[in-house]
């Protein structure tokens, strides 16, 4: 039988390099994806890559977290924190032919959104899962998706990068910094201590947020970024109990979304603080070699 590749795959296969053995890039051939040793990696009907290889991470996003995100996302509650990382990963101009990746992507609501923000771009989001990879391959013409384990090297070339994206994701910043050209930026979004408080104290699924959290970014990205500017986003959102079931089944680590119950068995809040920071980094200049 055979397979159509989705065009921004096509269009995205100059930045793959072979997750097997690094020997050169990715050409499509017979409905999989090659490397010039001879290396395949199959292309699922859904539109996204499989690259990982060896064994597999445990991805907290299955299908119930997956389509919790999706119906929450659908209701807009989170466009202003989309379109702070869409401003910020537009810093060198709307308009700019540009490349895109996406580290942890999900359902690739924010790479959409940056993207939609520059017209000629082309976008790559990275993900363990693949159930959220079949929406983020199709979340823009111009996204392509694999799928990845983003704590090892990525399987991409160096300096392919114009802006790389982490949105309430893992970070790799070795590999941030070796995808990046040297005028490109980085786009980091994190909760802070205010985010959605009012639902964590009622919700016992929901993660607590490290008060080092931001003590512990700036450490890890000190030696190989430097900030070029931050947006705080903090609103007030209205929230009916579907959604609020939803926003905590879809939180890393909640498996299960009875438990989004109120231990005390009163009512879920019916407003909520979404409160995160937005920081574009621009790369230092190092001496460091290249990790593939």
């Amino acid at each position: 039988m055979s397979v159509t590749f989705p065009p921004a795959l096509v269009r995205s296969l100059d930045l793959l390099r072979c997750p097997a053995c690094r020997a050169g890039a990715l050409t499509a051939d017979r409905g999989a994806l090659r490397c010039p040793v001879g290396h395949s990696f199959d292309v699922a009907r859904h539109g996204y890559a499989g690259l990982l290889t060896g064994a597999r991470a445990t991805s907290g996003d299955d299908a119930a977290m997956v389509r919790a995100r999706e119906r929450f996302l659908a209701t807009g509650a989170y466009a202003p924190v989309r379109a702070a990382v869409a401003r910020l990963a537009g810093g060198s101009g709307p308009g700019r032919a540009a490349t895109v990746v996406d580290s942890g992507c999900g359902t690739g609501y924010y790479l959409a959104g940056v993207l939609d923000r520059l017209p000629g771009a082309r976008g790559l989001g990275l993900d363990t899962s693949t159930r959220a990879l079949r929406s983020a391959a199709r979340a823009h013409a111009r996204a392509a998706a694999v799928s990845w384990d983003v704590f090892r090297p990525f399987p991409l070339a160096d300096a392919v990068a114009d802006v790389v994206l982490d949105v309430f994701a893992p970070r790799n910043p070795a590999e941030f910094h070796r995808v990046l050209r040297p005028a490109g930026r980085l786009v980091v979004v994190r909760p802070t201590g205010r985010h959605l408080a009012e639902l964590r104290s009622r919700a016992s699924a929901m993660v607590t947020i490290d008060p080092d959290k931001e003590r512990r970014l700036h450490r890890a990205l000190d030696s190989l970024f430097e900030v070029a500017g931050t947006e705080r986003v903090e609103y007030r959102m209205p929230l009916d109990r579907a959604e609020a079931l939803d926003l905590v089944a879809m939180t890393p680590g909640a498996r299960h979304p009875h438990r989004a119950e109120p231990e005390s068995g009163g009512p879920l809040p019916g407003r909520v603080t979404v409160s995160v920071l937005a920081t574009a980094y621009r790369p230092r200049l190092t001496d460091l070699g290249s990790c593939i």
